[in-house]
């Protein structure tokens, strides 16, 4: 089983699709809801996070859809935290226009921002911008091709299905030389693996249900595959859901009111099952869900680290209609005591279960959850 990077120090973000919030029992209008983002964004580098990121939907209940926008302001507000996507939806994205936003926003950050480029499991931008779900895959593979080619080359000559043709094209504003840091989003599928690998790029792994030990086999192939195309060892990355209160107990019982109602809508729309209470706990203690305490968040992100060979974390902080002022003090408790506590774990040897490789193998073969980005 391949382990962390001793070279390389573990980072740990924050990551929002911009869920509007509550405050005094009401909810937040959409242009609040926008400014606390900025704000959330202050919070985390006051309490020496690494990153903060912020996603790509076009749903009621969330106001992330021009994430560019929301990052040069965050840039304009913070100094020292980089500032990226929790998942850019490339598909239905111009590459070129992406580019110039993207070129702009580094600037503003004076060279601070990055980006994890997906496919997507939220697709209503499919239909808002005029794209057909079919070619869901083929989308994706022209334009990363082109992105890829905007930011590593000077001048682009360009042709493809999707949009005009590029005639030596220089683009501005520029980027930095070989553009800003790219991350491939993956949500189970071994071909967006390879994908990452073939193209030089870290791998940010949506882990969002079930064990998370099943994606240590994506991190082995995502190694070997580096390796077999000839690129250095990248970054691994991995994005999940919590929310972290002063006692588990806190945790728990706030974050079910919140996350039921919005699991439940999405079930009805995506035909799995419904949550149920017990679901949910078997989710705390052995899935996906980073929720409780600072030692018991602390310890299973020490442990999925090593597992599943990490080079950084995000937590999703940010929930429907969760109180304001619970989001600001999970963003809080995550910075100043989980942090730190896995960092410690980690140095003490001391984070509670390592498998074999035989049970690694055992697990990654019950295959893993639902695509979430990629």
């Amino acid at each position: 089983m391949v382990e962390p990077s001793a070279k390389r120090r573990l980072l740990f973000g924050l990551n929002t699709f911009g869920d509007v919030a509550s405050e005094a029992g009401r909810l937040l209008d959409d242009a609040g809801s926008v400014r606390l983002l900025v704000e959330e964004a202050q919070v985390a580098e006051s309490v020496g996070l690494d990153v903060f990121s912020v996603g790509e939907h076009y749903r009621d209940g969330q106001v992330d859809s021009a994430t560019p926008v929301v990052l040069a302001a965050a840039a304009q507000a913070t100094s020292t935290i980089r500032l990226g996507t929790s998942v850019t939806v490339l598909s239905t994205q111009d590459p070129v226009r992406l580019y110039q936003e993207f070129a702009t926003v580094d600037a503003i950050s004076e060279g601070r921002t990055e980006m994890v480029l997906g496919r997507a499991s939220a697709t209503e931008s499919f239909a808002l911008f005029g794209f057909d779900i079919a070619e869901y895959e083929a989308l994706f593979e022209e334009k990363l091709d082109l992105f890829l080619r905007l930011m590593r080359e000077e001048r682009v000559t360009w042709s493809g299905r999707y949009r005009p043709a590029l005639a030596d094209v220089r683009l501005h504003p520029r980027m930095p030389a070989g553009g800003i840091p790219a991350w491939i989003g993956i949500g189970g599928s071994p071909d967006s693996v390879l994908r990452a690998a073939r193209n030089g790029l870290p791998m940010m792994m949506a882990i969002i249900g079930g064990k998370p030990e099943r994606f240590a086999g994506h991190a082995e192939l995502y190694v070997r595959a580096l390796e077999q195309f000839g690129h250095a060892e990248l970054p691994i990355g991995q994005h999940s859901l919590g929310f972290i209160a002063d006692t588990d107990e806190e945790a728990r019982d706030m974050h079910w009111r919140h996350w039921e109602p919005v699991v439940t809508q999405l079930s009805r729309e995506r035909g799995f099952y419904p949550p149920t209470r017990e679901r949910y706990l078997q989710e705390l203690s052995e899935g996906a869900l980073y929720v409780g305490g600072p030692e018991t968040v602390a310890r299973k992100i020490a442990r999925i680290v090593r597992i599943n060979h990490l080079s950084r974390f995000d937590l999703k902080y940010d929930l429907r209609h969760l109180p304001r002022q619970a989001r600001e003090d999970s963003i809080r408790l995550f910075g100043e005591r989980v942090v730190p506590r896995v960092r410690e774990l980690l140095e003490d040897g001391d984070d509670t279960w390592e498998p074999t490789d035989r049970e690694v193998a055992r697990i990654t073969a019950d295959g893993g959850p639902a695509r979430a980005s990629s």
